[in-house]
């Protein structure tokens, strides 16, 4: 990701988005140094292509979608990496109405940047350039989107929260969220220099928010990721509280408020959570791993709940895309409504004992570990001995050489052992 390269790709965005009749993109991004560099190298290309360009600064990427929505902008534009370190950085586009670009505007986009990657990049004339302005009240019109999803009849008076920030996108809005709706609010890690977003911290390292929420005596933690789209809380002891336990908690309210619909989990989801949600009478599927498949699962069976247990949830009753902090004020609402602890709340669903093992390997050998036949029999070998209570899942990651075992057994040593069985299996094989 070069400035070059991302110059380029706001111009090959521009020329599709520019022949729909688009005149102005609107471009937010994290707190990565890098993000700078390229917001400019983008405008550069936008403006080239002809399209305006309408700058956030700093805010969390639903928020982007939002503001792409409520400016009535023609797209939107993100520039971060997530959860990852300071030193990846990505680019994420949105359409009109803050909804993702369709399948044959990224395949013009994809066509126009190789057209740019070849030489063929052009300018228009120069009465024809973008022009870029700064959209300065941009957090307080999100953070009063936020503050409206919490029911009118609730506050957040005599809470004390500790809210992880992460250094990232979330730093000012989020604190001020929930001071603003009554809270008392410790923020921890809300102070972005450019190279500490997500550094041991976050919803990727939640040990620091673990230790505040005990230490400051708090009713509950926060913890969002780097782009704050992913939420993951502590409770009062302590004890992290995952993406799954919050989904159950959302859904259970959801089903007592009237929803009718299912919901939508991942690979990833605790076989606790397809238990609990049968308690309750609601279908459950799985998508792979990754919102946009949670999405894309709730379009087609016109569902409004999904999510990932690393805390990305959907409720497409109250955001169009995972959004950390208004989801946290739906787990707030519901512990409000039920006069009941965090720690309390929780308790209807009971995980079962899960192991991860993740095998490196040199993916440019041809070999697909997964598929060998000695890792296929001993995997069908241990599924027959699990049962109906336990479950394994093998996949590659999307982003590292890597291949992660997972093994769910209703006895923690049993998911151990098989999940080290298979993972030295698969070393076998790629060493």
């Amino acid at each position: 990701m070069t400035p070059n390269f991302a110059m380029k790709l706001g111009w090959a965005a521009g020329q599709v988005l520019g022949a729909e009749g688009v005149r102005e993109v609107l471009i937010g991004k994290d707190t990565r140094a890098s993000g700078y560099l390229l917001e400019s190298s983008l405008e550069a290309g936008f403006s080239s292509a002809g399209v305006n360009i309408a700058l956030v600064g700093p805010l969390p990427t639903p928020a982007i979608a939002y503001l792409t929505s409520t400016f009535r902008a023609d797209a939107g534009l993100v520039i971060s990496a997530s959860h990852n370190p300071y030193y990846d950085n990505g680019i994420k586009l949105f359409g009109r109405g803050g909804l993702k670009l369709n399948d044959a505007q990224e395949r013009e986009i994809e066509h126009y940047l190789q057209v740019a990657l070849d030489g063929g990049m052009s300018c228009v004339s120069s009465e024809k350039l973008g022009k870029a302005r700064r959209i300065e009240d941009a957090s307080g019109r999100y953070t009063e989107y936020c503050k409206a999803t919490l029911p009118s009849h609730l506050s957040l008076d005599g809470l004390k929260i500790v809210v992880d920030c992460a250094n990232g996108a979330g730093y000012k809005v989020a604190p001020a969220v929930y001071r603003e709706l009554g809270a008392c609010v410790v923020a921890i890690h809300a102070t972005p220099d450019g190279f500490n977003i997500n550094e041991q911290c976050g919803a990727t390292a939640m040990h620091s928010l673990c230790d505040a929420v005990k230490a400051e005596g708090a009713d509950l933690g926060i913890a969002l990721d780097g782009d704050a789209d992913r939420l993951m809380m502590v409770d009062h002891t302590g004890s992290v509280v995952d993406g799954d336990e919050l989904l159950y908690l959302l859904t259970r309210q959801a089903r007592a408020a009237g929803y009718q619909g299912g919901v939508v989990g991942t690979q990833m989801s605790n076989l606790g959570l397809a238990h609990a949600l049968e308690s309750l009478d609601v279908p459950f599927i799985r998508a792979k791993v990754g919102d946009r498949y949670v999405m894309q699962q709730l379009e087609e069976k016109g569902w409004r709940i999904g999510g990932e247990t690393s805390g990305h949830l959907i409720n497409l009753d109250h955001a169009p895309t995972g959004d950390a902090i208004v989801a946290s004020l739906q787990v707030l609402a519901c512990l409000l409504d039920q006069g009941a602890s965090l720690h309390e709340a929780k308790q209807g669903l009971h995980k079962l004992p899960q192991t991860l093992i993740n095998v490196r390997y040199q993916a440019q050998s041809g070999i697909d570990p997964v598929k060998e036949p000695e890792v296929r029999d001993l995997v069908d070998s241990i599924t027959k001995d699990l049962g109906q209570e336990g479950r394994i899942l093998l996949r590659k990651s999307g982003t590292e050489p890597l291949i992660r075992v997972m093994v769910e057994a209703m006895d923690a040593t049993m998911a151990q052992k098989a999940a080290g069985r298979i993972a030295d299996s698969i070393r076998q094989i790629v060493n």
